[in-house]
């Protein structure tokens, strides 16, 4: 059996690692650790399994996510890691990941509202 609302909270629990983990750095910081790149590109590389793991009728319902585009993130970090432009990474993280845990929070919450506000008493 497919547990799209585990998919759906992965993702938002990974969003909060990696807010927790680059928590006040600034992109030069972050640049100069390795480790700290590491865990966060794994958080974001969990977000695109999650993404792909999706059932489509939810993704199709919810077109306002790109979908495609966080999955194909997930394969250029897997599959061309030493590609990786850790810059353009940044942005990401920090702006766009925020927002796209926002925006599966909704989705969980109209697709499993019951399992939604479960997790919402764990925050």
């Amino acid at each position: 059996m497919q547990r799209d609302d585990l998919y759906l909270y992965e993702i938002v629990e990974a969003a909060d690692h990696i807010r927790d983990l680059l928590g006040s750095a600034t992109l030069n910081a972050w640049i100069g650790d390795e480790m700290l790149r590491s865990a966060v590109l794994q958080k974001l590389t969990a977000i695109g399994e999650a993404a792909r793991g999706l059932d489509a009728a939810i993704k199709a319902r919810h077109p306002q996510l790109p979908w495609p585009r966080i999955v194909a993130s997930r394969n250029v970090a897997v599959h061309e890691y030493f590609a990786v432009e850790w810059p353009t990474v940044w942005p990401v993280a920090t702006r766009e990941v925020p927002t796209l845990r926002e925006q599966v929070l909704d989705v969980l919450r109209a697709e499993f509202p019951d399992v939604a506000r479960r997790y919402q008493e764990k925050d």
